[in-house]
């Protein structure tokens, strides 16, 4: 079993929502290719592929709605 590193999903600050989105997508990635040569490998393809990078951010911006959400959107 792995370990546990996402005890939950609230923040303080969208600012620190937005950190564990980034978070979550990296995650993601390193689940989906857990061979970190693979990984350092195909990193020069995809950083420099402006479809590779907007997919990325769509990626990072699906995890930071679900953030929001779960925080209510940061309303008191």
């Amino acid at each position: 079993m792995s370990e546990q590193w996402l005890p939950t999903l609230i923040t303080e600050t969208p600012q620190a929502g937005f950190e564990l989105a980034v978070t979550l997508s990296r995650r993601g990635v390193k689940t989906t290719q857990p061979d970190v040569e693979v990984l350092k490998k195909l990193r020069s393809v995809y950083a420099n592929d402006a479809d590779s990078l907007t997919a990325a951010s769509q990626v990072i911006a699906i995890n930071f709605q679900t953030i929001a959400a779960a925080n209510n959107y940061w309303r008191g």
